[in-house]
């Protein structure tokens, strides 16, 4: 009863908080950083740059090694990181995301940049964070509603959406497709939030009649959903698709009734850290002005983000244009100087869609510097040829020649992992 109670005061502080910072930025702003700059003075990790004349700026920018590297001294809940993936790991293998560490929830991401995170929540942040659902996602609503969700992971900040009002039903990625159909059918939810790739498999199957479900929400998660994939899901599901920007280190940004995402500002700090010339891409630096059990101060993650210059929906908050994927995936590649050549992902995505309409799915994989892995589904015969003549005239265009790319048989994609469909293996095979 508590813990309800906490979801309705946090939900009440969110719509006034939202408020006075619209309407007074500057004042909002500096207060929060105030109270996160004594807070942080208990950490031994930011003891030292937390003094009594101290600014914001004067934190260091850190990133995902450095944070977890430091994980002991960041906390403010005296929990080790061997503790806390023992704990994670476990519920991950035996599939049972019940288990606490001293009370506080602790998850795992993905970690398919090869380093695996580690989140930290107390009960008071779980409340927050299903405010924060409540307010930016689902909408709150005294009508009995069921979500159907499916994760890689369950966990106990997921549970905590759980009411009278709202039905929460965990689906696990590692289960086989049918059986998630059956209990789809079944269920009947009026909000479906899954994968893009889970999304697609899902669409296809109402368009073969084997799931018959209308939701009143879609709502895309944990992948970069594309656009020729939100056009496809728009089409089938009869509604516009929702998303939200979720990670290890907080929840971002989610969509206007546009479907456009913008970053939550109101208790963000985003600075960008610009990654072309043109200055259109860049890497978004987050502080999380609420994070207490686990301050995420100048945190750079390596996503790379394009902004969009204004929404219809008239939101004063960051509109993101596309999350294109992480540098990580950047493709790199010499060319006739034997200069360094980078490539966004972006390129490729459209160099290939755009090659031909008969695309169904796509991947390419750049396993050494000169040879790419190229997965084209389609009807046609001639999609991968035609995909392949985009591709090569991209590097080209880039003063690119002599890369070898090879017909790939399957996408690549582990189950239960995210998908990338531009992929940069290069570091992993060296």
């Amino acid at each position: 009863m508590l813990f309800k109670l906490s979801i309705l005061y946090y939900l009440a502080e969110i719509k006034l908080s939202k408020w006075l910072y619209l309407h007074n930025v500057s004042f909002v702003r500096n207060n929060m950083i105030k109270k996160l700059i004594r807070h942080c003075s208990t950490t031994l990790f930011y003891k030292p740059f937390a003094q009594k004349n101290c600014s914001f700026e004067d934190f260091p920018v850190i990133n995902k090694a450095i944070f977890m590297a430091n994980f002991d001294a960041i906390n403010m809940v005296n929990i080790q990181l061997k503790k806390a993936l023992e704990v994670a790991i476990k519920s991950e293998e035996t599939r049972n995301f019940s288990p606490k560490v001293s009370g506080i929830t602790v998850g795992l991401s993905s970690g398919t940049s090869g380093n695996r995170g580690v989140f930290l929540a107390s009960e008071k942040e779980r409340a927050y964070w299903v405010a924060l659902i409540l307010d930016r996602v689902l909408g709150f609503s005294l009508k009995k509603r069921s979500i159907a969700f499916f994760l890689r992971a369950n966990s106990n900040l997921y549970d905590s959406v759980k009411s009278k009002f709202l039905q929460f039903y965990f689906f696990d990625l590692l289960n086989p497709v049918d059986e998630h159909i059956k209990r789809l059918n079944a269920l009947q939810p009026s909000i479906l939030v899954a994968q893009p790739s889970m999304l697609i498999e899902l669409a296809n199957a109402i368009e073969t009649n084997k799931l018959v479900i209308k939701p009143n929400k879609v709502i895309s998660v944990a992948e970069v959903l594309t656009p020729e994939d939100k056009d496809y899901l728009s089409r089938i599901f009869k509604q516009t698709i929702h998303q939200v920007y979720q990670c290890t280190e907080g929840f971002l940004a989610s969509s206007c009734k546009n479907g456009t995402l913008h970053f939550n500002e109101d208790f963000l700090i985003i600075e960008k850290k610009y990654i072309d010339q043109e200055q259109k891409r860049f890497h978004p630096i987050i502080t999380d002005l609420k994070r207490q059990s686990q301050p995420i101060v100048r945190y750079e993650l390596n996503d790379i983000i394009q902004a969009k210059e204004n929404c219809l929906c008239g939101s004063k908050f960051i509109a993101i244009e596309a999350i294109e994927g992480r540098s990580d995936d950047i493709l790199v590649f010499k060319n006739t100087k034997n200069e360094t050549v980078k490539i966004f992902p972006d390129f490729f995505r459209r160099a290939i869609i755009l090659s031909d309409d008969a695309i169904n799915d796509y991947a390419l994989i750049q396993t050494e510097l000169n040879h790419l892995l190229l997965y084209i589904k389609s009807q046609h015969e001639k999609s991968y040829q035609l995909a392949l003549a985009s591709v090569h005239y991209l590097l080209n265009q880039n003063d690119v020649f002599g890369v070898k790319i090879t017909q790939s048989t399957h996408n690549h994609t582990i189950k239960g992992n995210k998908l990338r469909r531009i992929k940069n293996d290069v570091r992993k095979t060296n």
